[in-house]
């Protein structure tokens, strides 16, 4: 799933609640960006001060999994995010902009950094794993955690792939697997529900079958 982004975290429009050109920019980016491809939701401005969109992106880098379930425990918990939650110190929308029943995705959290000692003083994450056994754990249970939050319709971790001095990736620089690929996909899709494993079954029996 792709959708377009012209803005990340108010990057370029820093003062957004109090520049009417600033809010200007960000809404004609939004609808230039809507008249080329209509096909992909846009996101004016992800993580924070959202103002004109078809997704609302929250950034939460809150490293303790418990915090995020309670965080986003239920829809109800919806008004208390837009009226009281700050991230990055700022608020989700800004006045004269509301909430408008958008979809909410968790479009940045994680960053747990791991890299070999050595580079250890180079590499930066918002948290840190020791080894690759610890990083498999925290990730694992944190995606077993936001997959579980009931209001969000997607999410997107940081990141991919390590990139210079962010060593967060759930893959090295050179692409390489931090830990076993299939232990990755599993933690990031979760086990495989009844539906999922019958399905497969019948696929595999109408392959058999004679033609």
């Amino acid at each position: 799933i792709i959708a377009w982004v012209p803005f990340n975290e108010s990057w370029g429009v820093p003062d957004l609640p109090n520049v009417p050109a600033q809010r200007d920019f960000v809404r004609a980016l939004y609808h230039l960006t809507r008249t080329i491809d209509p096909t992909r939701p846009v996101i004016g401005n992800d993580g924070w001060e959202h103002l004109a969109g078809d997704l609302v992106g929250i950034h939460d880098y809150d490293a303790d999994p418990d915090r995020l379930a309670r965080r986003y425990a239920s829809h109800e918990a919806i008004p208390h995010l837009f009226a009281h939650e700050r991230y990055g110190g700022r608020v989700l929308t800004i006045d004269g902009h509301p909430y408008q029943g958008q979809p909410l995705i968790l479009s940045e959290f994680g960053g747990i950094a791991f890299t070999p000692a050595e580079q250890r003083e180079a590499t930066w994450g918002y948290t840190r794993s020791e080894s690759a056994d610890a990083f498999a754990t925290a990730y694992t249970r944190l995606l077993e955690t936001v997959r579980a939050l009931p209001i969000f319709s997607g999410y997107c971790y940081t990141q991919f792939a390590d990139t210079y001095q962010e060593a967060n990736g759930l893959l090295f620089a050179d692409r390489t697997p931090k830990f076993p690929l299939d232990q990755i996909a599993l933690a990031t899709r979760g086990p495989k529900t009844p539906r999922e494993i019958e399905r497969e079954r019948r696929d595999e029996l109408a392959k058999k079958a004679p033609a």
